[in-house]
């Protein structure tokens, strides 16, 4: 495998690992739309990600409607203001660009594996909740990397507005999941500007092997 100086899997060795090293987080988006084909194949990716027990406890829900799109964004907003900087300000860049994104797709754990968590293991109540908590978090992770890098290869931009975390409970109750658990919130739409790839650490420096 062809690999550049910081350890990237190079554009051409593997059409997965190219879309891997071309991945960005794309924050400014043209006008031209996510056709509802693209979209189906971008969420049919990341519903073919592993889960934990294969319980596939994630929900999409598709913000496409201008206007929802607009009550959303409006709604970080004015979250941001009770924040201190850089907060707030992640916050307003996020509202930019949930309203430049053709499509915005929020996920949410739906707590079914915790809730038949105790079926599957003999442990105690609370120790379960939060281990399968964890596995939930983790499945739905690997969702959204599946959405991300189908985007990719579409030639469609994105980016997961992590900092939406600040504000989950609202966010759940704005996309109506208020018995879930907020996992994330991802804008996408064909970029105006692709942004360069951002510096990564050299491999010796995070790899470390038991020997």
């Amino acid at each position: 495998m062809n690999t550049s100086a910081d350890g990237r899997p190079e554009d051409g060795a593997n059409e997965t690992l190219g879309s891997i090293a071309r991945r960005r987080s794309v924050r400014l988006y043209s006008d031209r739309p996510v056709t509802d084909d693209d979209l189906m194949t971008l969420l049919a990716a990341a519903n073919q990600a592993p889960s934990a027990h294969n319980q596939q406890s994630w929900r999409f829900i598709v913000v496409r409607e201008e206007q929802k799109r607009a009550d959303l964004a409006e709604l970080v907003s004015q979250s941001a203001e009770r924040f201190p900087r850089p907060s707030s300000t992640l916050l307003r860049m996020a509202a930019r660009s949930i309203v430049g994104a053709s499509v915005v797709v929020g996920v949410a754990n739906t707590g079914e594996l915790i809730r038949h968590g105790e079926d599957l293991f003999q442990v105690d109540k609370k120790a379960a909740a939060d281990f399968f908590r964890t596995m939930e978090i983790q499945s739905s992770a690997a969702a959204v990397q599946n959405l991300l890098l189908a985007a990719t290869s579409l030639d469609i931009g994105s980016v997961w507005l992590g900092i939406l975390y600040l504000i989950k409970r609202e966010v759940r109750e704005f996309l109506g999941e208020a018995d879930g658990e907020f996992m994330a919130v991802v804008a996408l739409g064909y970029p105006a500007k692709t942004p360069p790839g951002p510096r990564k650490r050299p491999l010796e420096s995070v790899v470390r092997y038991l020997e």
